[in-house]
């Protein structure tokens, strides 16, 4: 399951965290956003222990996604180690969110 974090948390979420991190960075206006939503949260469930699964609004966070250049939306990065290893952009299939886990192992 995916946990919503902010600009507030993000290092500690997201930088500081022991294990990798998908981070989703969307907005609720977002129409290909919502339909990433589910697949998100399904990663979350399949990846539980292994991968943390988090996402950050963008429109009410926006200091975070300019220090990572998000500049289309959505975009799902994963970190490891607090660096990011791999961004998708725009929706995608859960097969090419797979690939991008399968990064940080």
């Amino acid at each position: 399951m995916a946990i919503n974090v902010t600009d507030a948390n993000f290092r500690k979420e997201v930088l500081n965290a022991t294990t990798p991190v998908l981070v989703d960075f969307w907005a609720p206006w977002c129409a290909p956003c919502r339909m990433v939503g589910p697949t998100i949260e399904k990663l979350g469930k399949k990846y539980a222990g292994k991968v943390k699964v988090v996402k950050l609004d963008v429109q009410d966070n926006p200091r975070t996604a300019a220090m990572f250049g998000i500049r289309s939306i959505p975009t799902v990065s994963l970190f490891a180690r607090g660096k990011s290893v791999g961004s998708l952009i725009g929706a995608r299939s859960e097969g090419d969110y797979d690939k991008l886990v399968h990064k940080a192992f």
